[in-house]
C-alpha cells in the first residue's frame, strides 16, 4: 500500500509542477509575504491569486482556481488604495492645503511616493513601496540613443513625455522646498530629478481609474489616480475582457473578468484597446500580435508623396491638417486598416475633384488605382526603414551592453511593426490586383 501511495503522490507531484510551466509561484519570498500581511490588516481577503515569474510577462499573478466568465478577480478594499486622500491625511497635507498656486493630484501623489520611499522602514507604506519596480522602461527614462531608433510619431511624443517630466520638476521645487520643516536632510538632495522621474513613472504606469471630487488644495486638473497595490501586478493582454470599478456597496475596487482561464495559468486584464505605440509610451511595454496595433505614417512622409508640380498641394496640405489627417494615417494588421487607409492616399493624387472625395465622393478607378500605389510605395519606405533600424538595434545590442533591456524593447516594437507593413503590402496588392 505504502507503494502504491507513493506512486500517487509522485504523480500528483508531477502533475503540480506540470501546471507551474508557464509561471514560477514567487509567493514564498519575503516582499510578498509582508505585503499580504499588510494587505490583510487592511481587510483584503486572501484570493486565488498568487505572485508568479512568466516567461513573457516577467511578474504578474497567477490563479489557483479555474476562473469563469462572471466571476471577480480581486476585490482591493479603499484602506490598501493610495489616492490624493492619502496625501491629505499624512504629515504631507497641511503643507499641500497651505501651497499656492495649488499643486496638482499628480504632484501630490509623486511627492507622497518620494517622502515615503525616503522615509524607508519608517514607512507604513514600505511593503508596497518594496514591490514597486527600481526603474521604468517608459520613453521618458530610455537614452537619447535609444529613443532615436523609435518611429517618428512615437519619438516626438517621447520627447515630449521627457520634456513634460523636466518641466515638472522645474516647476515644482519651490514646492519641494516648503517641505524642508518636515526632513532633517535637504529637500533637494531627497526630491531630486531621478526621484521624480521614477515617481511619475510609478503612477502614470500603475495607477487605476478612480474619479475623486474636486478639492479647493488642488489645481483643477482631474483627480482621478488610485495606486492598488497588489491589484497592479496583473498584467495586460489586448484579447482578454474585463469590468473594473469602484464599488459603492463593498467599498472596495474590484474587477470582473468576461473570459476563462484555467487553473495555474496568468490572470491578465485588459488595460484598454491600445496599440503597441500608446502601450509603449503610457506603460513600458509592447503586446505582441497586437490586434490594435498600427504603424503611423508620419506627416513628413506622407508629404513626400505629394507631387511637387500639383498646383493644389499647398490647400490639400492645408485642409487634411485642418481635418488632422496628416497624423491619422496608418497601417493595420486588419483588413480594413489597409483598405480604408487609402483614403488619406486619394489625396495625393492631382484630380481635380478632390475636394469631393474629402467629403467621401466615389473616386475614380484611376484614382482608386493611383492612391493604392501610392499607399504601396510608402508602405514599402517604411517597411525599409523598418528593416534599417533592425539591423542598427541589432549592432548596438552588441555594443552597448548597458542599453541592451532597453534596445530589446525598441527591437520588440519594430519587429511588429515589420510584420504589420509586410501584412499591409500583401493586402494592398490584392486590391490593387482587384482594380485592374
Amino acid at each position: 500500500m505504502k507503494k502504491s501511495r507513493g506512486r500517487t503522490g509522485r504523480k500528483r507531484r508531477r502533475k503540480h509542477l506540470k501546471s507551474f510551466v508557464d509561471g514560477v509561484n514567487c509567493s514564498h519570498k519575503l516582499e510578498y509575504i509582508k505585503l499580504k500581511k499588510w494587505l490583510k490588516e487592511r481587510g483584503f481577503e486572501d484570493s486565488n491569486l498568487r505572485p508568479a515569474e512568466f516567461w513573457e510577462t516577467g511578474r504578474g499573478l497567477m490563479t489557483t482556481k479555474a476562473l469563469q466568465a462572471g466571476d471577480v478577480i480581486i476585490s482591493l478594499p479603499e484602506k490598501c488604495l493610495l489616492t490624493t486622500g492619502t496625501v491629505l491625511s499624512s504629515h504631507l497635507g497641511g503643507h499641500i492645503e497651505k501651497w499656492k498656486p495649488p499643486v496638482s493630484p499628480l504632484l501630490a501623489l509623486c511627492t507622497f511616493l518620494i517622502a515615503e520611499k525616503h522615509a524607508g522602514e519608517k514607512s507604513p507604506w514600505k511593503p508596497y513601496l518594496d514591490v514597486l519596480p527600481e526603474a521604468y522602461t517608459c520613453p521618458a527614462c530610455l537614452e537619447p540613443d535609444v529613443i532615436n531608433l523609435l518611429p517618428k510619431p512615437l519619438k516626438k511624443k517621447a520627447q515630449e513625455q521627457k520634456m513634460m517630466i523636466q518641466e515638472l520638476f522645474r516647476s515644482s521645487k519651490a514646492f519641494f522646498s516648503s517641505l524642508q520643516p518636515l526632513f532633517a536632510e535637504d529637500t533637494g538632495s531627497i526630491f531630486n530629478f531621478s526621484a521624480l522621474e521614477w515617481a511619475w513613472c510609478t503612477v502614470n504606469t500603475r495607477t487605476i481609474y478612480m474619479k475623486h471630487p474636486h478639492r479647493e488644495c488642488f489645481s483643477l486638473e482631474p483627480d482621478v489616480y488610485a495606486l492598488a497595490p497588489y491589484l497592479d501586478l496583473l498584467n495586460h493582454s489586448p484579447n482578454v475582457q474585463v469590468k473594473a470599478g469602484f464599488n459603492e456597496q463593498t467599498r472596495s475596487y474590484e474587477i470582473w473578468t468576461n473570459s476563462q482561464c484555467k487553473k495555474y495559468q496568468e490572470v491578465l486584464i485588459c488595460y484598454g484597446p491600445h496599440d503597441n505605440q500608446r502601450l509603449l509610451l503610457e506603460y513600458g511595454f509592447v503586446a505582441m500580435d497586437n490586434p490594435h496595433s498600427s504603424v503611423y505614417v508620419s506627416a513628413d512622409t506622407l508629404l513626400k508623396y505629394f507631387s511637387p508640380l500639383d498646383k493644389q498641394r499647398k490647400a490639400k496640405v492645408s485642409i487634411l491638417k485642418d481635418h488632422d489627417f496628416l497624423d491619422r494615417a496608418t497601417f493595420g494588421i486588419q483588413l480594413g486598416s489597409a483598405a480604408n487607409n487609402s483614403v488619406f492616399f486619394k489625396h495625393l493624387g492631382s484630380s481635380a475633384c478632390w475636394r469631393r472625395i474629402l467629403l467621401g465622393d466615389v473616386s475614380s478607378a484611376r484614382n482608386e488605382q493611383q492612391a493604392l500605389g501610392t499607399a504601396a510605395r510608402i508602405c514599402q519606405f517604411l517597411t525599409e526603414e523598418t528593416q534599417h533600424v533592425l539591423l542598427q538595434i541589432s549592432q548596438l545590442k552588441r555594443d552597448k551592453e548597458n542599453l541592451k533591456t532597453h534596445l530589446a524593447l525598441v527591437e520588440m516594437l519594430r519587429s511588429e511593426d515589420l510584420k504589420i507593413l509586410q501584412k499591409s503590402a500583401e493586402i494592398l496588392c490584392n486590391l490593387n490586383l482587384g482594380t485592374t
